[in-house]
């Protein structure tokens, strides 16, 4: 069994989420995931993602449901300032994250500062 790269688990369970029009409970999600998992895992990764304020969780009978509290967008720009604010040098972050960008999303960033201002 190989191991998963850090985070890719709850990644997977924020996707089902997001993918859904209501909150799950933890056995929908298991059924939902590409990968069998036990039901205990995946209802440990929800209450990680409960505790990181990333998933809300809602009282459905005796039992609870979960639902993304950001869309995928907004959880993305979140880790990128959770960076940014961890580096003594954000400058050098910066520059070092735009050197990484197509011609095409730089000039889309250029758009959006522009239009922003």
């Amino acid at each position: 069994m190989t191991k998963r790269p850090d985070g890719a688990l709850e990644h997977d369970v924020m996707a089902v989420l997001w993918d859904s029009d209501e909150p799950l409970q933890p056995g929908e999600v298991q059924r939902r995931l590409p990968d069998q998992l036990a039901y205990t895992s995946v209802a440990t990764v929800l209450g990680r993602l409960q505790t990181k304020g990333l998933v809300e969780r809602i009282p459905v009978g005796r039992a609870f449901a979960y639902r993304a509290v950001l869309n995928e967008a907004d959880l993305a720009a979140k880790r990128i300032n959770e960076v940014l604010a961890s580096s003594s040098d954000r400058s050098a972050v910066l520059a070092r994250f735009v050197g990484t960008l197509s011609k095409r999303e730089a000039n889309r960033i250029v758009d959006l500062l522009q239009r922003d201002r």
